[in-house]
């Protein structure tokens, strides 16, 4: 294998780690969840002015719930559907088939 071909499967496992890493629910889970913990830490601690202010209804322990209802919602529907990784290409790529067909492509824009 050259070296040039070891170094294109190294960027391809790269790039796959990357996507699964940087994949958006994990994101979006892992800030609801660090945020919703933060607010119903507010509401639990609230107090009897929070409470009338808001006419009796403690809005930060019940926002602070529903976002970690969503963050573990965006977390657990990670763990049950993974990113696949792409797949992987064919040997017979590298035969230059694929710059005609770019050739191709180039010449109907």
């Amino acid at each position: 294998m050259s070296e040039l071909q070891q170094e294109v499967s190294e960027l391809e496992r790269s790039s796959a780690t990357a996507a699964r890493l940087f994949d958006i629910r994990r994101v979006i889970g892992g800030l609801f969840a660090v945020y919703g913990v933060i607010v119903t830490i507010a509401g639990l601690a609230a107090s009897d002015a929070d409470l009338r202010k808001a006419q009796g209804i403690n809005i930060n322990l019940w926002t602070g719930l529903g976002m970690l209802a969503l963050g573990a919602f965006f977390l657990v529907w990670l763990k049950l559907r993974p990113t696949v990784p792409p797949p992987a290409p064919d040997a017979g790529e590298g035969d230059g088939a694929g710059v005609q067909e770019e050739r191709g492509r180039a010449d109907t824009r």
